[in-house]
């Protein structure tokens, strides 16, 4: 079974959201920010960060320029602020050495820092209109419903290869369908409740088998008394001062576990984005002077 490529195009030309990083135009840069930042975030809590990154920094010479304290401020609570540190010194190196445009070329992009195989894919795709398969977590759950008949289980090498043989030969009509794919899958055919009775494709093989359970039990994955939990405490005292701080404002911001406070503040040292001063303050990266 495959799926149906001229049905889901009318379906997403239809009804495909309003998202601003779709508009003619957003340049390669802004896609790739949106899809840094859209890792694991939901679109709502993207959108506006997203314009005000777009409006501060149109292009990759201008976060360069801004200090790596100044990206963790205005990444606030979007979380995983790493990806905030790579950014930066994606922006870096295109700036200094890629003349301040996002490449095209899917190798020359998985070279860039903090740039994994989806989003090389998705810039290549969505900003160049390329035809390569994009396979994020929605697209690998409508592929594995419709077409395997089965819920998604662990990634796979076959991932991308069953993607690709599914996509249109035409390049424009390929890049709106991986698009499409991955609206249905964020929409429609959704991880908890899908809504079958919406779901444009004439034929599924996961509901011709009667929606079979998956075999894998899926992992919740919680926040609340978590070490990420106490990491955002910690980030935020310091993304909220005007420089850096001491040990005791971090202690007050989380006093549940003195030992997982430790190990949050360990961690959040070894990624690199807080450092300590020589005289034992501790400040966002960049801001404070790490101690020799």
């Amino acid at each position: 079974m495959s799926i149906d490529a001229e049905v889901l195009l009318d379906w997403f030309g239809e009804t495909a959201r309003d998202l601003p990083w779709r508009k003619p135009e957003a340049t390669a840069w802004h896609i790739l920010m949106s899809e840094i930042m859209l890792q694991q975030t939901p679109v709502v809590r993207v959108e506006p960060i997203w314009r005000e990154w777009v409006a501060r920094w149109p292009v990759p010479s201008a976060m360069a320029a801004s200090s790596q304290a100044e990206v963790l401020r205005a990444w606030g609570k979007l979380g995983y602020p790493r990806r905030a540190l790579r950014l930066h010194e994606c922006a870096r190196v295109l700036a200094t050495e890629h003349g301040d445009v996002v490449p095209a070329d899917v190798d020359v992009l998985l070279s860039l820092p903090g740039i994994g195989a989806y989003t090389a894919r998705a810039v290549a795709c969505f900003a160049y209109g390329q035809r390569v398969p994009v396979v994020d977590t929605n697209v690998r759950r409508v592929v594995a419903r419709a077409v395997h008949g089965r819920e998604v289980g662990n990634p796979s090498s076959r991932d991308l290869a069953e993607t690709a043989a599914l996509l249109p030969t035409s390049v424009p009509r390929a890049a709106k369908f991986s698009a499409a794919l991955m609206e249905l899958g964020a929409l429609v055919c959704t991880a908890r409740n899908p809504d079958c009775a919406r779901c444009p494709l004439p034929s599924c093989a996961w509901v011709s088998a009667g929606r079979p359970a998956a075999t894998v039990a899926r992992k919740v994955q919680k926040y609340e008394g978590t070490d990420r939990q106490a990491r955002g405490r910690l980030l935020d005292v310091l993304r909220d001062a005007s420089g850096p701080v001491e040990r005791v404002r971090l202690d007050l911001a989380w006093t549940r576990d003195p030992g997982q406070r430790a190990r949050a503040l360990d961690s959040l040292l070894m990624d690199g984005l807080i450092e300590q001063t020589d005289d034992g303050l501790f400040a966002l990266a960049g801001e404070g002077g790490a101690a020799g």
